[in-house]
């Protein structure tokens, strides 16, 4: 990857990097270069991951030590993070995908904004890695 990289992180995946090592992203090629493209500011996380992330929480799907508000400002605060907001160009776009891909509202936006930003998103989700495989959005596989 170019030094100055962007990367889109899938929701899973910003979970997993605030959770530190005992992640499954610990120790991986993915999380070295989330860490290199962080030190550039290239780090980016869509706005439907907040709201992806509280829902989790709100399920009980996910726990953390703070109010998810303040785990949430934590994430974004971030050295290197920043917040893609849902901007009608995105939202749009979510809904005209190229080929076949799933129903998922949440990652029809995340790809719809990697395909926005011209970047990959880091992700271990079948489907959008599937869906890059047919050349149809950038991604980095957590292995």
């Amino acid at each position: 990857m170019p030094k100055n990289e962007t990367l889109l992180l899938d929701t899973h995946v910003l979970v997993w990097l605030m959770s530190g090592e005992d992640s499954p992203l610990a120790k991986t090629r993915a999380l070295a270069e989330i860490l290199r493209c962080g030190k550039s500011g290239g780090i980016r996380v869509s706005a439907i991951s907040v709201w992806e992330v509280a829902m989790l929480e709100a399920k009980g799907r996910v726990g953390f030590s703070m109010p998810v508000n303040d785990w949430i400002e934590q994430a974004l605060g971030a050295p290197g993070v920043g917040l893609v907001p849902l901007i009608p160009a995105i939202a749009v776009d979510a809904t005209r995908l190229p080929g076949v891909f799933h129903a998922d509202p949440a990652d029809r936006i995340l790809v719809a904004t990697a395909r926005h930003l011209q970047c990959p998103v880091v992700t271990a989700d079948r489907e959008i890695l599937g869906y890059a495989e047919k050349g149809f959005v950038r991604a980095l596989a957590i292995k």
